[in-house]
């Protein structure tokens, strides 16, 4: 088979990029030194997080000159992510750290004045050229009615006809009213801000254009359409995983995370396997999947051999990303009595195929420290560690609140909402306290102060669960969405109570909340994640089109 060369000089799941690459029928083989670069053909520069950590560790390892050296020879090269930010001469998020200046611009900070930084989710690449006979071209099969997936903080920002003037075509994306660079293409190079390996059919395409050198490619009139700009409503599968009596994991799903059957067999539900069901929400159209192992591996997780074995075998099949929780803490090994850190065992996922990790129960005990500590960051939570290492984007904080009535806000310490659902006793008052333990602790603490501190922390995205709301299938908790998404500048994903379609619809119409998560009503087959689209779109909600693999 044919073959690329990776160079992998920087943090994150390069995993997910070598199974696209072999799926596509190209061998990998990887850039050990500088000497091996000027033996690579086509040269692929991946790369997740800071922009600093990643130019100063690539600069470090003496790769600068060599990479210059390959691009300007001629031979095909494609940077992804850090990956084309290194093309441009510097960012702001390391000021002082230089780019390798191929492409003029540097990078800035989105501004989250009116939306959530980081931009996580599926946006657009426009760009089309013109050949000589006027008929549209794809450019690496970029194409207009396609959606990629992003994630990051820092971007080019676009303006018309400076990048063009020196010989580049500009693929653009828009987040709410800031137009940036979403891809760069001049003679042998292909730059992505998006990652191909996660975009789906649509990335599949991209990388299969550059691995076959095909930089041109005609466009139909269907695909010549642009989609609507900016973000598409990310819908999300969850799979709570874990072992049965019987030792096997299985999908199972809880009520009130109550996860076994009601008879008299009161053995743990099982709706499944979590490849094939992974696999079976990719090809529906799920924007992402999400593993909750809530087992929370009992013994230590550098032992639990086959989630991580359902990692890789989801990461080999399944183009989107992929998300882990359960576990991910300072731990003790029994083997050797080591004390394994959680960025540790965080690296164990990513090397497996996680392009995220999710942090529950660890999130509360940090959150209640740095409070007692008087907001004094300690640098040492698996959050803040995790987060310095494979950047905010890679670190998902996981919250189990309940609702807590009260008769009137001076009954606690607490910020109260006034709440259109009465409590027990005609309450009108409630504040929403975290849990830990998979709901079995309740804490002094409130929602909202737990997201205002892992967000300090450096944490990129909450995935806010609901214990009043989990099975019973009747919509998302709109008023603790509101709360949570009020206090904190970081994208929010609304979980617990999704039973149909229209509650999809609502949480996305009802509130800003920037992604929605099913389980249960995916699980038992009573909706699919393409039918939920399917309404969405037709009440004006954009959602990433589905698109076949064909490759």
């Amino acid at each position: 088979m044919p073959t690329v060369h990776l160079l992998d000089y920087a943090a994150g799941n390069i995993r997910s990029l070598v199974n696209a690459i072999e799926k596509l029928g190209w061998d990998v083989e990887w850039i050990r030194s500088p000497d091996d670069v000027a033996e690579a053909d086509k040269l692929i520069l991946p790369g997740v997080g800071h922009f600093g950590h990643c130019l100063t560790q690539f600069a470090n390892a003496g790769y600068v000159e060599p990479v210059k050296a390959h691009i300007a020879s001629g031979k095909p090269f494609m940077g992804i992510c850090v990956g084309i930010q290194a093309l441009f001469e510097g960012s702001d998020e390391a000021s002082a750290v230089p780019g390798l200046g191929v492409a003029r611009g540097r990078l800035e900070r989105f501004d989250n004045s009116d939306k959530s930084v980081p931009h996580i989710g599926w946006n657009s690449a426009n760009a089309v050229s013109k050949g000589s006979d006027a008929a549209p071209e794809s450019i690496y099969g970029l194409r207009p009615d396609s959606k990629y997936y992003y994630v990051h903080s820092y971007a080019v920002p676009y303006r018309k006809g400076e990048l063009e003037r020196d010989g580049w075509t500009v693929a653009t994306a828009k987040y709410g009213d800031e137009m940036f660079v979403g891809a760069i293409a001049r003679d042998n190079v292909l730059a992505t801000q998006f990652h191909p390996e996660k975009s789906g059919a649509a990335g599949l395409r991209v990388l299969k254009a550059f691995l076959s050198g095909n930089k041109t490619s005609p466009l139909s009139v269907a695909s010549s359409a642009q989609s609507t700009p900016g973000l598409t409503r990310r819908i999300i599968a969850c799979l709570d995983v874990r072992a049965n009596d019987a030792g096997d994991l299985v999908v199972t799903k809880g009520d009130q995370y109550d996860v076994r059957e009601k008879s008299g067999s009161n053995a743990v539900r099982n709706l499944g396997k979590p490849v094939q069901k992974a696999q079976e929400y990719y090809h529906q159209g799920a924007d992402e999947v999400t593993f909750l192992n809530i087992t929370s591996f009992r013994d230590t997780p550098l032992k639990d051999l086959p989630m991580l074995e359902v990692l890789r075998q989801t990461a080999a099949t399944v183009f989107v990303p992929l998300t882990i929780g359960g576990g991910i803490r300072d731990t003790m090994d029994p083997a050797t009595g080591r004390t394994v850190p959680a960025l540790e065992v965080a690296t164990l996922y990513f090397k497996s195929g996680a392009d995220k990790v999710s942090i529950g129960s660890d999130a509360v005990t940090a959150a209640e420290a740095y409070y007692a500590a008087d907001r004094t960051l300690t640098g040492k939570t698996a959050i803040e560690t995790i987060s310095e290492a494979y950047g905010a984007q890679a670190v998902v904080v996981s919250i189990d609140p309940k609702r807590v009535y009260v008769s009137a806000p001076s009954d606690t310490k607490h910020a109260t909402l006034t709440t259109a659902l009465p409590g027990p006793s005609g309450e009108a008052y409630c504040w929403y306290a975290c849990t830990s333990q998979g709901g079995r602790k309740t804490h002094d603490l409130s929602v909202t102060e737990l997201v205002t501190a892992v967000e300090a922390m450096g944490a990129g995205e909450i995935l806010l669960n609901c214990i009043d709301r989990d099975g019973t299938n009747s919509g998302f908790d709109l008023e603790l969405i509101r709360s949570v998404k009020a206090a904190v500048k970081i994208p929010v994903i609304a979980s617990s109570g999704a039973g149909n379609a229209e509650h999809f619809a609502e949480v996305f119409t009802e509130t800003n909340v920037d992604a929605a998560l099913g389980a249960g009503m995916f699980h038992r087959g009573e909706w699919t994640v393409k039918g939920v689209k399917e309404v969405l779109g037709k009440k004006g909600l954009d959602v990433r089109p589905f698109e076949d693999e064909e490759v």
